[in-house]
């Protein structure tokens, strides 16, 4: 019967022989108990998202005391996240703040929630039926998107102790996402226009045209039609026979697909786009 109670014991079982890859059937026929209670005892451990160490290092007291709880009602639970999705949203826009962060907040008022593989994929599921865009084809070699991350990056003199904070330019091709990013003293339009010539040279090739946020280094004034660049920038694209397209002012998803870099190239708490 799928309601019985078996010994902790037995419970640590499971979980030890499930990790190992056993079917429920060869799980259920080890311990001697019904392919349903084994289904779910593993269930409620997913659900409240222990792990196999986690599991195995409690007393039997515990374990006792964590299963024997009620199970949480599903739609209840879920219907409790999804209250919480439009907070989410807003303040993972803000820099340095990541999901993982609001994981651990979310964990820390409601024990019995989502694990936060479970919490990142309906936050997914939610965001994108939130959020309807166009999808981009990239050609390659058409475009390079290109800003600045928006935190810097600090690092220290070996000498003076001094520390020294760097801004980080990241630099991507829209059709492979092949990536460039380097740390630069300043958004300054010198340090701007040698962070491009370096992805260039990086990328061992010009592409169709540039597409710069509307950073002041690329763009003086912003606008919709007519946005005034700077020139030194445009003799730059010249002397490489390139365009500039400068992405839409407050629209992110026109620099990096989706609003936001999900590229590995550095971590995501230097990254304001990685969050």
């Amino acid at each position: 019967m799928a309601g019985e109670r078996i010994p902790m014991t037995k419970l640590k079982q499971i979980f030890i022989l499930y990790e190992r890859g056993e079917s429920l059937e060869g799980i259920s026929k080890h311990i001697q108990a019904s392919r349903n209670t084994v289904k779910k005892y593993i269930r409620q451990a997913k659900e409240r998202g222990l792990t196999l160490d986690e599991l195995t290092s409690k007393e039997n007291p515990q374990l006792e005391q964590l299963f024997a709880s009620p199970e949480v009602d599903r739609k209840t639970r879920y219907d409790t996240l999804l209250k919480l999705f439009p907070s989410i949203q807003k303040e993972l826009r803000r820099t340095g703040v990541t999901r993982w962060l609001l994981w651990e907040e979310y964990k820390t008022r409601y024990p019995d929630g989502y694990s936060y593989t479970q919490f990142c994929e309906h936050y997914k599921q939610w965001s994108e039926s939130q959020d309807a865009t166009m999808h981009f084809e990239h050609e390659p070699g058409d475009k390079v998107f290109m800003d600045f991350t928006g935190k810097k990056l600090p690092i220290i003199d070996q000498d003076t102790g001094e520390i020294q904070e760097l801004e980080v330019f990241v630099a991507i091709l829209g059709y492979s996402q092949y990536t460039h990013a380097e740390a630069v003293r300043s958004q300054k339009k010198e340090d701007f226009i040698e962070a491009v010539q370096n992805a260039l040279h990086y990328f061992e090739g010009v592409p169709k045209a540039l597409v710069p946020d509307n950073l002041k280094s690329a763009v003086i004034k912003a606008d919709k039609y007519e946005p005034d660049l700077n020139e030194t920038f445009l003799d730059l694209a010249n002397h490489y026979g390139t365009a500039v397209l400068p992405a839409r002012s407050r629209k992110p998803r026109d620099t990096f697909p989706g609003g936001k870099c999900s590229y590995p190239c550095i971590p995501t708490h230097i990254c304001s786009f990685a969050q």
